[in-house]
């Protein structure tokens, strides 16, 4: 295929399962990669995705990921972004933020209608205005409680503060960030990339814009196109927009997570209402499994998993089903593969105090037993047949080529193998031929499971006062900045 002449191919791949053509090529100054999947489909898809890698709570990709839409140097109006969804023939437009990547996607089955979204996506990326105004609206101000009354209480306000608040009321949504943090002690995943509303407040406005300067920069960045356009063409938009960046001296990139030596068990407690607390607990069992971006590592756990857990006649998922330790199998029972490692989880909500052992046991005998006598063969098959489909399969929601992208985010941002990652069918029929051994689920069992000494069991205990004293602490918190504010400061 044709190329820019600031981009360089770098090689093409014919997939003849998903009928595209994989083009990969580079920015030869800034380094920026663009993927580019032709296809005969008139539904052009755009995304750029930036590694986004926080080192605290305190939301700044995603309230970035808010402000980067409000105002950009082409575009200086309030809103370009909801002004171009009222006025655009667009099938998808929307923004992501994900634990390690911010995404910026859209779809239009007209090509002027792309151009004019793809023109507004590129100067809000790469050229935002990033008022001080914006970030106070969309991130988190201070605000007295009746506006024009300076003795009234101060209050937080912000559109991401309040919608993490809103977020982090969930139980499930405390379960998974709690159990990211035991499981991912040092590197990003450890923190909750959405923002904890505690820690909101500590972003500046001076914080903001460092982050924007380098993951908002071409180096970081993975253009990612789908349709009938020639990639020649979407360059040619690309290449004004980000030649004036120098390529970064160092790339941004996820760690591996370092390794337990030895499994942990954690306690931590979540605000319940003051009702039944007894039988409120959680338990979870969690492991990392290897990296998602590998192929092989991704369709062994996920194979196991989907044996373990799939239905109510899977091995796992029967014995959480039919115990009476808990009222039922945790919401996060699965494979995690979202993240740079896979994440292998499986529990009981509903349990009583002091079961996370009797928990703990019920989950590894279950995998003793599965590593001890395997499973029937028909079960293997019909798994594997569920993954094949999955890569073949148009689900609602989303543009069949928005769906392709998303899959292979995860390899596009690890620098993994694209191409491995969304077409499977070799990688598939290599492990039909794997699975007529009968030690091979055995094997998997042990390996990934029972022999991983990275594995956390987390006992998340219902309080009924916590939500009050974290009210208490964020009103103190406020009551004390308030008696340091200068008149002029109130008055701002």
């Amino acid at each position: 295929p044709d190329s820019h002449s600031a981009f360089r191919l770098i090689k093409t791949t014919i997939i003849d399962s998903l009928s595209v053509e994989l083009q990969e090529f580079e920015h030869t100054s800034s380094g920026a990669k663009h993927i580019h999947f032709a296809s005969d489909n008139p539904e052009n898809v755009f995304l750029v995705a930036l590694r986004t890698v926080p080192e605290n709570s305190n939301g700044v990709a995603h309230i970035l990921e808010h402000t980067a839409l409000c105002g950009s140097k082409k575009y200086p109006v309030r809103d370009p972004f909801f002004m171009m969804t009222r006025r655009s023939l667009n099938t998808f437009m929307n923004a992501f933020t994900s634990s390690d990547w911010t995404a910026y996607p859209f779809a239009s089955l007209n090509r002027k209608d792309f151009f004019n979204l793809l023109d507004v996506y590129l100067d809000a990326v790469f050229h935002s205005r990033l008022d001080p105004l914006d970030f106070a609206q969309e991130g988190h101000r201070l605000e007295f409680s009746e506006k024009k009354d300076s003795s009234s209480t101060l209050e937080y306000k912000g559109v991401v503060f309040n919608e993490m608040k809103g977020a982090m009321s969930s139980e499930t949504s405390q379960l998974w960030h709690t159990l990211c943090k035991y499981v991912f002690p040092t590197n990003t995943y450890h923190f909750n990339s959405g923002g904890d509303p505690v820690d909101i407040p500590d972003l500046t406005y001076e914080g903001l814009l460092s982050f924007y300067k380098e993951h908002y920069h071409p180096s970081n960045a993975i253009f990612m196109t789908y349709g009938n356009i020639p990639a020649i063409e979407l360059q040619q938009e690309f290449a004004p927009a980000i030649q004036d960046f120098d390529r970064l001296p160092k790339p941004i990139s996820v760690p591996n997570e370092t390794r337990y030596l030895a499994p942990v068990r954690i306690e931590e407690a979540y605000p319940a209402s003051n009702e039944n607390l007894d039988e409120k607990y959680h338990v979870v069992l969690s492991w990392l499994m290897g990296e998602s971006a590998n192929l092989s590592d991704n369709l062994h756990a996920n194979l196991l998993a989907s044996v373990l857990l799939d239905n109510s006649a899977s091995p796992l998922m029967q014995v959480l089903e039919t115990t009476d330790l808990g009222a039922a199998p945790s919401p996060l029972c699965g494979l995690d593969d979202s993240q740079k490692e896979l994440l292998f989880v499986c529990g009981l909500s509903g349990c009583k105090a002091d079961q996370h052992l009797a928990v703990e046991g019920l989950v590894v005998s279950e995998l003793e037993r599965v590593a001890e006598h395997g499973v029937p063969f028909e079960d293997l098959e019909s798994v594997l047949h569920q993954l094949e489909l999955q890569q073949r399969e148009i689900s609602g929601g989303y543009p069949y080529g928005l769906s392709l992208i998303l899959a292979a985010i995860p390899a596009a941002t690890h620098d993994g193998d694209v191409v491995g990652l969304i077409d499977i069918d070799v990688a598939i029929e290599d492990l039909r031929v794997q699975i007529k051994d009968p030690a091979f689920i055995k094997k998997l069992a042990r390996t990934l499971l029972l022999d991983n000494q990275h594995r956390v069991t987390l006992t998340l205990r219902p309080d009924a006062d916590l939500a009050a004293r974290q009210e208490a602490s964020e009103k103190q918190k406020l009551a004390s900045l308030k008696q340091t504010l200068t008149e002029e400061e109130k008055d701002a």
